[in-house]
């Protein structure tokens, strides 16, 4: 797991979130004429108190009707685009509810079944993502909530360019990952022709969208695997801050930001790019990584420091500064060792220690239950955007594979690399330059 994710609050083809904040979360913020759910609960401090029992009774009976309420919050109402120059979904600050999900088309579907198929999602996923109903058979699962920050987004695999006879429209960047020592894949579990990224601030709008998602495949495509992801609520810490795993690591500190002079090459693929639909797009390496907690729970706070490099309570460079400073990698303690350890995850994972790749990491944590040792099934569904999956994800991913630290506390279990093109302008869908290119 590379030391960069997406804690950043990108605002491509998003309602830009506070500046202030870095990773896109308002800073107790509510639109005019609505009370934050910080007012709300200092108002009742303050009153509740002093009414005690009797007073809390009254309160209740005196209660406004529901059409005179006044919203908790604002993050509901928050709303990602869907039409813009990238997909939305890779910039978008990270959300706290995720599904993801791969299909397979069905025997006898091809390239025309696949643009219709294309055309119905991207209608469905514009008008969930502006917070109305599916065009049919809406379930209702939603209704009473706003957009909450929901994106979808879509790709294709390898296999899907000859299930479609688009062969010749293959990107070389999308040949299959060479093999890892670390991988322990389930192949039921991975690749797909096409896989559909959903996230959204609220639990029921984001399986809303699936559920919308998978009804729409119709008899085009059946699912292949589908996965459920989690991160930190928006609005859950005192003030904004990089999100942490599982593991209880702050986990994002180096990802790449847009004020970079090469954000923009490291992450898309150039209008001029090759082959010309992908222009505008972005490469998703996506891996299910199982986390071996109770081993990993068993190590002290400075042998987990010394795995990842990093302070756990603040993020900050074991050569010492806060999270952001820059890690000093010749640093000896009086004994002339390394502060930070030769194999440590984020000395490995340093672009300037692999010539220069970098990668958006903008990942969803798991829990899939405890099995029958009672060992828990959690994790982090690695999800990682590149111009390049080449240059960006397998040289990190092959240091790593050289003695990377946290090897042995992680196992990675699913694989999957998709080719996600640019978003649809208004009045196309996504995909339709290659499909009807």
């Amino acid at each position: 797991m590379p030391d960069q994710s997406a804690s950043s609050g990108l605002t491509s083809g998003v309602v830009p979130p506070d500046a202030s904040a870095p990773d896109g979360v308002p800073r107790d913020a509510a639109p005019a004429g609505v009370m934050s759910r910080r007012r709300l609960l200092g108002t009742a401090g303050a009153t509740g108190l002093a009414l005690g029992a009797a007073g809390a009774a009254v309160g209740y009976a005196a209660a406004p009707s529901p059409e005179k309420t006044t919203a908790l919050t604002s993050v509901g109402a928050n709303m990602a685009m869907f039409h813009g120059k990238h997909q939305p979904g890779i910039t978008t600050a990270l959300q706290s509810h995720g599904h993801l999900v791969a299909f397979d088309l069905a025997a006898g579907a091809g390239r025309k079944e696949a643009g219709a198929l294309l055309r119905r999602w991207s209608v469905t996923a514009r008008r969930l993502m502006a917070g109305e109903a599916a065009e049919h058979g809406d379930t209702g699962v939603a209704r009473d909530a706003g957009p909450s920050s929901l994106t979808v987004t879509f790709g294709f695999g390898h296999s899907f360019f000859a299930r479609t006879g688009l062969e010749k429209q293959r990107p070389a960047a999308l040949d299959p990952l060479p093999a890892f020592s670390s991988d322990h894949l389930d192949r039921a579990r991975s690749d797909g022709d096409l896989w559909v990224q959903i996230g959204a601030n609220d639990a029921l709008v984001a399986f809303h969208a699936l559920r919308a998602v998978q009804k729409d495949a119709g008899g085009a495509a059946r699912v292949r695997w589908q996965m459920n992801g989690f991160n930190r609520s928006p609005g859950a810490t005192a003030e904004p801050m990089t999100a942490r795993n599982l593991m209880g690591q702050i986990d994002g500190t180096r990802n790449p930001k847009p004020s970079e002079p090469d954000f923009g090459p490291r992450v898309f693929v150039p209008a001029s790019g090759d082959p010309e639909w992908m222009a505008d797009g972005s490469y998703a390496v996506v891996r299910r990584i199982r986390m071996l907690l109770d081993d990993w729970e068993k190590l002290s706070d400075k042998a987990q420091e010394d795995v990842i490099g990093r302070r756990k309570s603040t993020g900050a460079p074991l050569s010492g500064g806060t999270e952001t400073t820059a890690m000093d990698l010749e640093k000896t303690d009086a004994d002339g060792n390394l502060v930070v350890p030769v194999n440590a995850h984020a000395r490995i994972t340093r672009p300037d220690q692999n010539g220069g790749a970098a990668m958006l990491r903008r990942p969803f944590s798991f829990h899939d239950g405890i099995d029958a040792d009672g060992v828990p099934d959690a994790g982090l569904l690695f999800v990682c955007w590149q111009a390049d999956p080449v240059r960006g994800f397998v040289p990190v991913q092959r240091k790593l594979d050289r003695g990377d630290a946290l090897s042995a506390f992680v196992r990675h279990e699913s694989s999957g690399l998709f080719a996600v093109p640019g978003g649809a302008a208004d009045g196309e869908y996504v995909g339709q330059r290659l499909l009807e290119g």
